[in-house]
């Protein structure tokens, strides 16, 4: 009867952890149910932003669609770095709850509007935008780039790749 119990009780959170969404342009949170993402931007408007939000020093990096770029050190030794990139968004976008994955810190912008959410791989960062939020304190701000860095996880596609060497 215990067991039973138990295996019920893990079966309805497991259930709970990873619901879909009927509706795609909505992102589900554990705070606020859904979020709009109606309010999407452009991709120049998301590549103009994010070449104000990186530091100017760091030249080569990949922007995916839903404002996942990541940055690179070393990309003179890769031989591909659009192939390279999509291989650390699919190992590192993706949220788990419960382990790194879903660990964020939010960064407040000087030279644009907006906030950076960085996750656990090393030179991931999502940028999020004030018009696709109402709500802008640091945790719904966190979340919902860490919603966005999920997306780009889960389905990788590159809009842009900056460059040092043209």
């Amino acid at each position: 009867m215990k067991n039973n119990l138990l295996l019920i009780i893990i079966s309805f959170l497991l259930s709970n952890c990873n619901s879909s969404n009927s509706n795609p342009n909505q992102i589900s949170t554990k705070n606020e149910s859904k979020l709009n993402t109606n309010n999407k931007m452009n991709k120049e408007d998301l590549i103009k932003n994010v070449k104000l939000a990186i530091n100017p020093k760091f030249q080569d990096w990949v922007l995916f669609k839903n404002g996942t770029y990541i940055i690179f050190d070393n990309a003179d030794t890769i031989k591909s770095v659009n192939h390279e990139a999509i291989k650390q968004m699919r190992e590192f976008g993706p949220v788990f709850a419960g382990g790194p994955a879903g660990d964020f810190n939010t960064i407040h912008l000087t030279k644009t509007e907006g906030w950076i959410v960085s996750g656990h791989g090393y030179g991931m960062y999502t940028y999020v935008s004030p018009s696709e939020l109402e709500n802008t304190d640091d945790l719904q701000v966190g979340m919902y780039g860490r919603s966005k860095r999920d997306l780009d996880g889960k389905n990788p596609e590159v809009i842009y790749i900056n460059s040092r060497k043209k």
